[in-house]
């Protein structure tokens, strides 16, 4: 019953934040998840419904590194998604934190993204 709670409230605010958080293809939503063992970050134009660009840990380069779910983690994640985005042609976007605190990995993902190049 107390998860429960916890699951509804932390997707409250995820659908809170997704009201003012909207993609546009010229600045799209920056969407970052943290599970428990892994980081991914994607770049989302929500009008068309399309991805841009992804990475995560999981990818073939990263994995090599044995990078986890920490501020470590994210910080490698964070400038390599700049990097990726970078070569996508996206240079702005909007920051989706799904929730989280922006505090920790949150923080350090988005300090490695925009010292990688992106502007939000």
């Amino acid at each position: 019953m107390k998860i429960q709670k916890k699951n509804d409230l932390a997707q409250k605010r995820r659908w809170r934040i997704r009201k003012k958080v909207i993609g546009t293809p010229e600045r799209p939503r920056l969407s970052l998840h943290l599970s428990g063992k892994h980081i991914y970050a994607q770049a989302i134009d929500d009008q068309q419904g399309k991805t841009l660009a992804f990475l995560s840990t999981l990818g073939k380069d990263l994995r090599e590194q044995k990078l986890a779910a920490n501020v470590k983690g994210a910080a490698a994640l964070g400038k390599a998604f700049g990097e990726k985005a970078k070569a996508a042609g996206i240079g702005k976007v909007v920051f989706d934190r799904n929730g989280r605190r922006y505090h920790g990995c949150v923080k350090t993902f988005a300090e490695a993204a925009r010292e990688a190049g992106l502007d939000f």
